[in-house]
């Protein structure tokens, strides 16, 4: 791990530290019977309570009266709201691919971990429930680190600095199969060298953006990339890579280069396992 000044280890401290931010005052919480799921933007809360049936406010908040029922009548119920949103142009992006709610689990979920339902990762943000999502830092042999360039068609922090890999937690995937996916399909690397990434914790960040509020775990791992190994892309979604000295990607996070999810991840990285 490359070594850090105090002043690096100060903003990378600092970086983390800005993860989590308070939902706006004008946010509702809305809740599946007691138990809290996200906030919603002022409007997505009354598209939502249009869309979806069995929704009430109560205490100011807005409670879906699902609790009873089975994951699969949730699931089925949401997608179907979902999918009108969609049609409405009010969620946008769309992956025709589900996410899993898991609530507050912040450790590493697997398909066996019991959900609450599961919908299209471009409701989300749109919905307020909190993701997960797995993010590898690579780092050379003599300390530097390979970050890619976010295509310009990515729907989300086009054209930003990320990490070497990163990619949504799809339903149905564990935790390692969605990094060794995740790092031949953007950074072009064999599952031989993908399966040496180390785990490195995680991160919660959170905060409103264009979409709705985001909040999402960062599952985090390192990769040492060997000298003689260069990352390439596959899928279209990274427009290229940079190999940044410590100097360089402690300014880039500086000038906001990163995107803050990727800000987080490679300060997370860093700082895995130092002394406090």
């Amino acid at each position: 791990m490359p070594a850090l000044s105090p002043s690096q280890t100060s903003l990378l401290r600092q970086t983390l530290q800005g993860a989590c931010q308070a939902p706006p005052p004008d946010a509702r919480r809305w809740c599946l019977g007691d138990l809290p799921l996200g906030w919603l933007a002022p409007d997505h809360d009354a598209a939502l309570a249009r869309e979806l049936a069995d929704t009430v406010l109560s205490g100011g908040q807005r409670i879906w009266q699902a609790a009873h029922w089975t994951v699969a009548q949730r699931s089925q119920a949401l997608q179907a709201a979902a999918e009108r949103l969609h049609a409405q142009g009010l969620i946008r992006g769309w992956r025709n691919e589900q996410y899993s709610y898991w609530g507050d689990t912040e450790g590493q979920p697997h398909p066996g971990l019991p959900e609450h339902f599961r919908v299209e990762r471009a409701a989300f943000r749109f919905l307020g429930l909190r993701s997960h999502a797995v993010h590898i830092n690579g780092f050379t042999p003599d300390g530097r680190m390979w970050c890619g360039r976010r295509a310009l068609s990515k729907a989300t922090d086009p054209g930003r600095l990320d990490n070497l890999a990163a990619g949504g937690l799809p339903a149905g995937e564990t935790v390692l199969d969605c990094a060794l996916r995740e790092l031949y399909e953007e950074a072009g690397l064999p599952e031989s060298l993908a399966r040496q990434v180390q785990p490195a914790g995680h991160i919660t960040t959170a905060r409103m953006e264009a979409e709705g509020w985001h909040e999402e775990t960062l599952l985090v791992f390192n990769l040492q990339i060997p000298l003689d190994v260069q990352p390439y892309n596959t899928d279209g979604e990274v427009s290229g890579f940079e190999c940044l000295s410590m100097d360089e990607v402690i300014q880039r996070i500086e000038a906001r280069d990163f995107s803050e999810d990727a800000a987080c991840v490679v300060a997370q990285g860093l700082l895995h396992g130092q002394s406090p």
